[in-house]
């Protein structure tokens, strides 16, 4: 599989352009120039920028241009740091991955999606001169499968669009399922050299997300540890996930270790290879509810297999946003965490 470069190790910085109040107060000082530097000098080599559509584009169309100055001087800061950077399109007129939210039509709606090319041509010639730092992910997470036939027709077109103006610039695409890593072998190509395929990997959920207030069934009161038998977290994942399937094969009393990892991204790597482009991680973690320990082994086995592969990968997310690898609680383990994803 092809090696993605100069995207090894990275962190998100979620709750800065995307799902937040969007305040004066939190664009202009949620991430500051000195947390660039910081990651830096832990030797991250890039950064993922979530950006919501409604900093940039009003839903007739107009531009809004405090919203790209707002990303040019990140691509100043990552330029004065060394470090690239992953502009991910989180939200889009039309379409959210959060539930309860309005935003619906997208995958259906010929006007949302002309929107979201040109709102893509938009940051491809603004940002042209950094095509060399900057890697362009189309859409965040797409959900259900039944929009994937749509989601296939969108995103060739999007790439068309960009590669007019940026030949070369890196593009992710991700699959359905939240960019599950079990759905990157349904993506469909053809896809050129700059192309990446995409997975976030919060695996297995009823410990990464445990006690998580937004997830569908999720249970208030649940604690569970890492490592734990595959048995148990069978019948988790089918109590609370209604899925079981990424269990298959597994002895009920054995402990999961990188194992599990290796199965799980087994076809993922596969697709890779077969379409010849590299593959990434743009988002994985452990919920700040769970004990540190359990955290720090969940992390030495996914790097582990991470890197074995040579998947590149950000860590979700960098300050709060119930994933903070910048919280205290975070302060005995860190270092070992960023030496393990090296």
């Amino acid at each position: 599989m092809r090696e993605l470069h100069g995207y090894k190790q990275g962190v998100n910085l979620g709750g800065w352009y995307s799902q937040c109040d969007y305040s004066e107060e939190r664009l202009n000082n949620f991430i500051e120039e000195k947390d660039f530097e910081i990651i830096k000098s832990w030797g991250f080599d890039h950064v993922r920028l979530p950006v919501d559509y409604n900093i940039l584009i009003n839903p007739d169309g107009t531009f809004l241009e405090d919203g790209f100055v707002r990303i040019e001087k990140v691509m100043q800061w990552c330029e004065k740091y060394e470090l690239n950077l992953v502009l991910d399109l989180h939200k889009t007129l039309g379409y959210s991955f959060d539930e309860g939210e309005k935003e619906e039509g997208f995958f259906t709606s010929p006007a949302y999606q002309d929107l979201f090319y040109a709102l893509w041509e938009k940051m491809a010639r603004r940002f042209a001169k950094y095509t060399e730092r900057v890697m362009f992910e189309l859409l965040n997470e797409v959900t259900d499968k039944e929009y994937l036939d749509a989601w296939v027709a969108i995103y060739r077109e999007g790439i068309r669009r960009i590669r007019e103006i940026c030949p070369n610039v890196k593009i992710l695409i991700g699959s359905y399922w939240y960019n599950s890593v079990r759905t990157v072998k349904d993506l469909k190509g053809p896809f050129d050299e700059n192309t990446v395929l995409s997975f976030h990997c919060y695996d297995p959920q009823v410990f990464t997300h445990q006690r998580a207030y937004w997830q569908k069934g999720m249970p208030s009161d649940l604690v569970m540890e890492y490592p734990a038998s595959y048995g148990l977290l069978r019948e988790k994942h089918r109590e609370i996930m209604g899925d079981e399937e990424m269990f298959a094969g597994f002895a009920d009393d054995d402990r999961i270790d990188t194992a599990f990892f290796e199965k799980l991204f087994k076809e993922a790597i596969e697709t890779a290879e077969k379409f010849g482009v590299p593959l990434y991680c743009g988002e994985y973690g452990v919920i700040d509810k769970a004990d540190v320990e359990s955290t720090r082994r969940w992390y030495q086995d996914i790097h582990t297999v991470l890197n074995r592969h040579h998947i590149g990968h950000a860590l979700w997310s960098y300050r709060e946003m119930d994933f903070g690898f910048t919280d205290q609680r975070m302060d005995s383990i860190r270092d070992e965490i960023i030496q393990n994803g090296r």
